[in-house]
């Protein structure tokens, strides 16, 4: 491939928001482990083919939206588990920052903090994809919308409704930027 980087520096430029990705879409934990190895296990299997002018980041993405339904698939055939602990809350003081970086106030920025995915793991499925794809992904809201059906529209406003729902679990006081809606 001409005029591409070495697939190393692709997997260390991108690999992290290729992490958050999975764990947003698959909660945290060893399926999102999974969902990353099989990401770059078939990017690398389609490296030497790709067109030179891709988006590597979007490239990604999807490639890990088609792992995470893989194993959302494989989860689907598993038994599960009674008595699920619940919803542990949304961390006091998580900004949208906090998300983006896949920790909170408390949580360690290299393995991220698990109340933060589970909160954004109780969210609806359409909200959770959306915010994964668009905000962890950095896709845009029409690429989002050709990964998990619909229009950019009903995207953009399955990822409005998501922030929505995280900012009420702080009240009036949220550290976010701008009002509350």
């Amino acid at each position: 491939m001409k005029n591409t980087p070495a697939f190393e520096s692709v997997v260390e430029t991108h690999g992290i928001t290729v992490l958050r990705v999975c764990r947003a879409v698959l909660g945290p934990g060893p399926d999102a482990d999974d969902a990353w190895s099989e990401t770059f296990l078939a990017a690398l299997q389609a490296w030497p083919g790709l067109d030179p002018d891709t988006n590597l980041q979007a490239w990604l993405v999807k490639v890990a939206h088609r792992k995470a339904i893989d194993i959302t698939r494989a989860r689907a055939r598993q038994p599960v588990p009674a008595g699920h602990a619940g919803d542990p809350g949304w961390p006091p003081g998580t900004t949208a920052e906090h998300l983006r970086e896949g920790t909170s106030p408390r949580g360690n920025p290299a393995e991220g903090d698990p109340e933060l995915w589970a909160a954004v793991a109780q969210l609806p499925e359409r909200q959770r994809l959306a915010i994964a794809y668009h905000y962890l992904g950095g896709l845009a809201h029409t690429e989002t919308a050709q990964l998990i059906g619909g229009t950019p529209d009903a995207v953009r406003r399955a990822a409005a409704d998501g922030m929505k729902t995280l900012r009420l679990a702080y009240g009036p006081d949220a550290p976010w930027e701008g009002p509350t809606p």
